[in-house]
Order: structure tokens, then sequence, then C-alpha cells
């Protein structure tokens, strides 16, 4: 994993109480190898191995989805490819790997979204 990007927190924020029978899936969030159930969405996965889904883009700070149902932008997260995901209504395929800060490549980071990681960076480490 990058040193720039601050590791997901762990307990997750969802919990699950239910449909724990099913297969388990390795996918990598961010590069880390992180565990989802087949049928899980991203946002799943996600909420599932951390805090957060994503960080903003433009600044704001730590997202974890909105809507809940593909109607609004909270929820993006990229390929390491660059290519945009809506965690909320993608599954979870085996070996994906995404990422939930955009790649630099494809999508520079502005400057407010750098004080904002270095700032995270700093509370990570408290």
């Amino acid at each position: 994993m990058p040193e720039d990007r601050p590791p997901l927190h762990s307990p997750g924020r969802f919990v699950r109480l239910a449909e724990t029978d099913r297969a388990a899936l390795t996918l990598y969030i961010d590069g880390e190898a992180r565990t989802a159930l087949a049928g899980d969405t991203l946002l799943v996965a996600l909420l599932s191995n951390g805090r957060r889904v994503r960080d903003s883009e433009f600044g704001d700070g730590p997202r974890a989805g909105f809507c809940l149902m593909g109607a609004c932008q909270d929820c993006w997260v990229w390929t390491p490819g660059g290519e945009r995901l809506r965690a909320c209504s993608t599954a979870v395929e085996a070996g994906m790997s995404v990422l939930t800060r955009p790649p630099a490549a494809h999508w520079p980071a502005t400057p407010d979204l750098q004080q904002l990681l270095a700032r995270s960076a700093v509370e990570a480490v408290r």
C-alpha cells in the first residue's frame, strides 16, 4: 500500500449479523487483501472492512455513501487503471482491486485534498 494512504481502520462500520454462510472472496482495497462474501456490493465490503468508503477528491474528507441506491455521487471508488465504480451497485468479484482515492495518474489530487490527507495521516498515527 502506498505510504501516503492511511490504512483502513477496523473494526468496520458494518457488522454482519446474517447470511454468514455465503462463500468468502478476497478482494484488494488500496492494495490490502480483504474479505467479502459472495453477493456483497463493494459498499458492504468497504464498510465491513473499514470506517469509510472513500475520501472525497474535492477535499470534503471521508465519505461513507449516502443514498445507497446509485442516485448520488458519494460512493465512487476507482480501479487501479482509473475506472470509476459505484460501490453501492457494483458486486464484489474474487480478486478485484479498488482504490478509495483516485489514482494520481488519472485523477490528480487537488491542493486541498493533499492537505486533508496529510492531516489524516498525522491523526492516524495518534
